[in-house]
Order: C-alpha cells, then sequence, then structure tokens
C-alpha cells in the first residue's frame, strides 16, 4: 500500500481485498470473517459483491484490541491462580478418598 492507498483513499467502504490488506491477512480469511459474521458486511450489487464498511472495520479492529487487554488482565488475575490451586485441592482430595476407599 501506497501513500495514495492510504485508509482514506478507500472511500467509505472496502472490498474483501481491501478489508485483507488493512489486516494483513489473505482475502480468503476476509472472507471467512465475513461469512462467519464475526465482521458484519454487506453484499452490494447484482453479484453481491460483499463491502465492508471502513468505520465497521475500525471498530472490529478495536474490538479485537478489547479482546486481547482482557484476556491478558485474565492471564494475570489472581483469579486463575485460585483456581489451580482449588483444581489441586480437589485432586488431592479425590486421590485421598480412592485411597481411603481401597
Amino acid at each position: 500500500m501506497n501513500e495514495s492507498d492510504s485508509p482514506n483513499s478507500f472511500g467509505r467502504f472496502l472490498t474483501l481485498a481491501d478489508t485483507a490488506e488493512v489486516l494483513n491477512i489473505s482475502a480468503a480469511q476476509s472472507y471467512a470473517l465475513v461469512r462467519s459474521g464475526e465482521l458484519p458486511a454487506i453484499k452490494i450489487g447484482s453479484h453481491g459483491q460483499w463491502r465492508v464498511e471502513r468505520t465497521v472495520l475500525e471498530s472490529y479492529i478495536e474490538a479485537m484490541y478489547e479482546e486481547v487487554r482482557r484476556l491478558s488482565l485474565w492471564n494475570q488475575s489472581d483469579y486463575t491462580d485460585n483456581v489451580s490451586d482449588l483444581s489441586a485441592g480437589l485432586q488431592r482430595l479425590n486421590h485421598g478418598s480412592r485411597t481411603q476407599s481401597s
């Protein structure tokens, strides 16, 4: 993408190829995102060409950053440590009850 191809030069709607270029993925991957409903798009014209609104794509990108941020916080939280501790405690209890019933 050169300077004349800045995101603002695309206009309001992007083709799936443009979308793929912005996301640095293949056209097939952008099509899969649209077909799955993960990335909202519309079909235009008699041939049903998919178009993604630029603002929708920007919102999608922001949402993906937020998802990664939340996952990172979840992984860093004490809660995950407590779940591991609880799981280990349950395993010890289960092992102990099997030993006693033998």
